[in-house]
């Protein structure tokens, strides 16, 4: 539960939070971030005691993206993050992990990886480059007001191969994605709000209570209606209409079936919360 170097990961109620924490690299994407990243979405997916994901940044900042020092003369699964994973047996094992699993660091990202719980993110400062492409991956986003966005890869002779060509202008309008794409420019919140890439914009320095608030509203509900609603939403979007709809009884049927939704018509009667089972 205490994360690897450079993630802080703690349990809130039913929610787990992970802090990216490299405060001094503007949380900058290390080897051993990334590995703790990977082992998170692990852990959330795996224990049913968890119902919502937090993720947010240390030090006022959210994430700057790739450590450019690092990646510098390297290449891109080899040099993410590589200059700040040198020297000791921890961060030996870290590499070890990424040479067994060459896809450790996209998974990690949430590029080859959907959880199957709720992830809201929680921005304040820059969460420009490979955190925008972080972004991408979570479901709700709350930023504060002063909170950057941006892909600056083609400012550097470089690609956004987070998964930003494909997922921005499925999640955003075209013209603002390819905008953001190819200009390569920052993005205010209100900005980032304004074209959808983020639903809420709070005051400075309470992204993370907002964050943790949402999620418990999600946690009071019924897991097992979440977490199908979550596929549903994700996994009807691109196809035709009435493929998508027999997809979604598929997915919403069983969920009546469940005790958890008899619970849910009981308590409704007896005027008093539900308590849910995961049954």
């Amino acid at each position: 539960m205490n994360g690897t170097a450079h993630l802080k990961v703690e349990r809130v109620g039913a929610t787990l939070v992970l802090t990216l924490d490299r405060p001094e690299a503007r949380n900058a994407l290390s080897l051993p971030m990334l590995v703790g990243l990977h082992d998170a979405w692990t852990e959330a997916d795996e224990d049913d005691a968890i119902r919502s994901v937090v993720l947010t940044g240390a030090g006022g900042a959210f994430c700057s993206g790739m450590d450019l020092k690092a990646l510098a003369g390297q290449g891109v699964a080899q040099g993410v993050g590589q200059g700040a994973a040198q020297g000791n047996d921890a961060d030996a094992a870290c590499r070890a992990r990424l040479k067994a699993d060459p896809d450790l660091h996209w998974k990690a990202m949430l590029r080859h990886h959907r959880p199957r719980k709720p992830v809201i993110a929680a921005v304040e400062g820059p969460c420009v480059a490979g955190g925008t492409e972080i972004l991408q991956g979570t479901d709700i986003r709350v930023a504060g007001e002063s909170a950057t966005f941006g892909l600056f890869e083609v400012r550097r002779g470089l690609f956004p191969v987070g998964g930003s060509t494909v997922r921005l202008p499925r999640q955003i309008p075209r013209t603002h994605a390819l905008e953001m794409l190819l200009t390569g420019r920052p993005y205010t919140a209100r900005e980032a709000e304004r074209i959808g890439l983020v639903g809420r914009v709070v005051p400075d320095g309470t992204a993370l209570a907002a964050a943790l608030e949402t999620a418990e509203l999600i946690n009071a509900n019924a897991p097992l209606a979440v977490e199908a609603v979550k596929a549903s939403a994700y996994d009807t979007a691109g196809l035709a209409e009435p493929e998508a709809l027999a997809l979604e009884l598929e997915r919403g049927m069983p969920v009546f079936a469940t005790d958890d939704a008899k619970e849910g018509a009981r308590a409704f009667a007896e005027k008093r919360p539900p308590v849910f089972r995961r049954v």
